[in-house]
């Protein structure tokens, strides 16, 4: 398939330069009534029209966000970036094992993109405009926002539309905001049947540079956080996040901010536990409020803090369990 709109410009820079951030049941397939073999059009997050000649169905994405929706919405990706760290941290939307590994999220790979006689490429808005350029040169492109605070809820909804438009899986999409809504009403329930409605929750992520430990909150505006306040938990970090991802940064002496809230945070396999191991022995770590009364909890691997919603929901899943335990 080919767009119709003109491609203006071209940029020798062949660097990608994408988000660091950016279930198990898929949502369903490809809708028998949805496009019929008709020209789509959708206007994506730069407000920029691409018409294709149909649904598309041969699809890559290079970034998680984008792949996590088009494996839910029953389309199988057939080129992925970072194909093992998807494996690794997207639980709520494994892939089948066809996908080309496209290389890093950072710098996917043009040659493998172009192998791929693709009907859509699926960026996020992070991509530089030369690296935009030269993918448009492969195939259609549609952009989704990689961030969304304050509202990354609507933002994730937003994505997940746009990507259902541009594949004709519309119904899928519906499904899947009926299945999120759902879970948010169970989880707001659980949360009341546990006494904890209005509860302080504190969740991060850390890891760990030159044995040094580096603390991100998930502050107000960050997509999880959202999710836990949907179902009843407060957000009590005092600073500020990033305007894209509601994301902030503090060092373990910031901890100290914090009261005795309930501390979860996310960890995986295959990354180092900083809250675990670097500072198990930390002196200022064992006298913060909520780990001398054991508050603090690693909620389980593979789930994607910059996904959609089948990764929301994985969330509430955790969030109920780890205030049952």
């Amino acid at each position: 398939m080919r767009r119709t709109r003109a491609i203006i410009g071209l940029c020798a820079a062949a660097a990608f330069f994408a988000a660091g951030c950016g279930t198990t049941e898929q949502a369903g397939g490809r809708d028998d009534s949805a496009g019929g073999g008709e020209p789509v059009t959708v206007v994506d997050s730069r407000g920029e029209e691409v018409t294709l000649d149909g649904p598309a169905k041969r699809v890559a994405a290079t970034e998680w966000n984008g792949t996590e929706s088009l494996v839910s919405l029953g389309v199988m990706p057939v080129g992925v970036s970072d194909v093992d760290g998807y494996g690794k941290w997207v639980g709520a939307a494994p892939l089948d094992g066809t996908a080309k590994d496209l290389g890093t999220r950072g710098e996917p790979s043009l040659d493998a993109l172009g192998a791929l006689d693709l009907d859509l490429v699926v960026v996020t808005d992070s991509l530089s405009e030369g690296a935009l350029a030269q993918v448009e040169q492969i195939a259609p492109v549609v952009v989704i926002k990689g961030g969304g605070a304050p509202d990354p809820i609507g933002t994730m909804f937003e994505n997940l539309d746009l990507i259902a438009k541009a594949t004709g899986t519309e119904d899928a999409a519906a499904r899947l905001r009926t299945e999120f809504d759902a879970k948010i009403a169970e989880g707001r329930a659980a949360v009341e049947r546990a006494g904890a409605l209005d509860d302080p929750v504190a969740f991060s992520d850390a890891y760990v540079t030159s044995g040094e430990v580096s603390i991100r909150p998930f502050a107000k505006g960050s997509l999880v956080s959202e999710v836990f306040d949907r179902i009843g938990l407060r957000n009590p970090w005092p600073m500020a996040g990033d305007p894209d991802y509601g994301l902030a940064s503090a060092d373990v002496e910031g901890l100290t901010q914090l009261p005795d809230v309930r501390f979860w945070y996310e960890a995986n396999g295959s990354e180092t536990d900083a809250y675990g191991e670097e500072l198990r022995d930390n002196a200022i770590w064992k006298n913060l409020p909520f780990v001398r009364s054991g508050k603090v909890q690693r909620l389980p691997d593979s789930l994607w803090m910059f996904g959609g919603p089948k990764s929301m929901e994985q969330y509430v899943d955790a969030a109920i369990a780890a205030l049952k335990a």
